[in-house]
């Protein structure tokens, strides 16, 4: 286990997706325009994307060049996997 070198960045947009989402409810509930709901999931998708990102970088500077050097395959795989269920 390591620390995260972006650690307040990822709690912040953890955030603010979280406030996306509910807004989404809010909306929902308020029997808003499916369009105005649609727009408002985009937010969280791409807040949701974003985090991702930063969290993959941050893997890849820190654990996956530590793997490499180290010859340990069980991480890059993992890492492989993890991509996979991203995308």
């Amino acid at each position: 286990m390591h620390r995260h070198e972006h650690t307040k960045a990822v709690l912040n947009r953890i955030s603010r997706a979280a406030g996306h989402l509910a807004a989404v409810g809010k909306m929902i509930n308020e029997e808003r325009d499916c369009s105005d709901v649609l727009i408002q999931l985009s937010a969280v998708k791409a807040e949701i994307n974003n985090l991702g990102k930063i969290i993959l970088k941050d893997h890849i500077d820190h654990c996956i060049i530590d793997a490499v050097k180290s010859g340990d395959e069980a991480t890059v795989t993992r890492l492989k996997n993890a991509i996979d269920s991203m995308l």
